[in-house]
């Protein structure tokens, strides 16, 4: 295995079997995360990632392949190796999953506990956590008493707690409004670069993949479908499943007549400027937005646009130039390139 590879997985399949028959949930699934990095497993639901990253920590043992996880084949572990490899993998969930009956504080304890800490250390090191997560003074809530943004923000501490190499987040911030949804994945993307704890984030939001990774996996039907840098599946899908995602259903309309049509990809290279209108007003060529998506971080422009160019060819070509210089990526087809 490369050295910068922390997770290693080849020849994944995970069968259910029940009484109505088998049931295929991943199937031949090989997959590279390397350390240090937030690589991203998007798919619609029923996809099979959730079912994939609770078989890269093992709480469902693959019915074929290989997990490796920092050198370690978790399937050629003893039980005690396996939970000792596991705490090296802290998960944050959905619904958060904190214990009720604990204080936030306690609920951060928990793993400490269950690994022999002492009480002092355990309390001293859950403080410690909390302050990282910005909830030094909610020590004493009760889950019931905090928002759910506070709540993952306690869950987040808990998966610290053991000191892990890995964070695995599975649709972490689904339950979340966007703007707490934006300050988690903040969070998560400080603790990253101040701790180079490896995330791997599960989601079906392509808004979250493109906030807060560096690489991504398309996974379709139980299969991987594309893998790749963020940037690169955005501005150039191949499979189907990444086009369905970047371009969900019912946000774009079916392009209707007329030859020439362009795609702009603002990847936060360009500033968030009317692009679009300087290009009329330069050119003298007026366009009919077809799609648009864009969105504006920190006075960068993020998302896309899918323009109908005019009919005159030297009108279009002179549109396309303009836009070519304006640090954007642009893709040119007809009507069904981008349908």
């Amino acid at each position: 295995m490369q050295q910068d590879v922390i997770v290693s997985i080849r020849g994944l399949n995970k069968t259910f079997r029940s009484r109505a028959g088998a049931v295929v949930a991943l199937d031949g699934i090989d997959l590279d995360v390397r350390r240090g990095e937030i690589f991203g497993i998007i798919g619609l639901s029923g996809a099979g990632k959730s079912t994939l990253v609770r078989c890269i920590n093992h709480l469902e043992k693959p019915t074929a392949g290989t997990v490796t996880v920092d050198g370690q084949e978790l399937g050629a572990l003893s039980k005690k190796g396996l939970l000792k490899a596991r705490r090296s993998m802290g998960m944050i969930f959905q619904q958060f999953n904190l214990l009720q009956q604990r204080t936030a504080l306690q609920n951060v304890c928990f793993p400490l506990e269950i690994a022999g800490v002492k009480r002092s250390e355990a309390e001293a090191r859950a403080r410690e956590l909390l302050e990282v997560v910005g909830l030094h003074d909610r020590a004493d809530n009760y889950p019931s008493q905090l928002s759910g943004g506070q709540q993952q923000r306690v869950a987040i501490a808990r998966a610290l707690a053991t000191d892990p190499k890995i964070l695995l987040c599975d649709e972490a911030t689904s339950a979340l409004d966007p703007t707490t949804t934006r300050a988690i994945l903040a969070l998560l993307k400080e603790i990253n670069r101040t701790r180079g704890i490896t995330i791997i984030v599960i989601t079906h939001e392509m808004a979250v993949i493109e906030e807060i990774c560096q690489r991504v996996a398309i996974i379709d039907a139980s299969h991987i479908a594309e893998v790749g840098p963020v940037e690169q599946v955005f501005t150039r899908p191949q499979s189907a499943m990444a086009k369905q995602l970047i371009y969900p259903d019912g946000k774009r309309d079916k392009l209707a007549t007329g030859r020439h049509y362009c795609r702009i990809v603002f990847d936060g290279n360009s500033s968030f400027e009317p692009v679009v209108s300087n290009m009329v007003l330069e050119c003298k060529a007026p366009v009919n937005i077809m799609f648009a998506d864009t969105k504006d971080i920190d006075g960068k422009a993020y998302g896309q646009m899918i323009l109908q160019l005019p009919e005159d060819e030297r009108a279009a070509a002179r549109a396309l130039a303009y836009l070519e210089t304006q640090n954007v990526h642009v893709e040119e087809g007809d009507a069904n390139a981008f349908t």
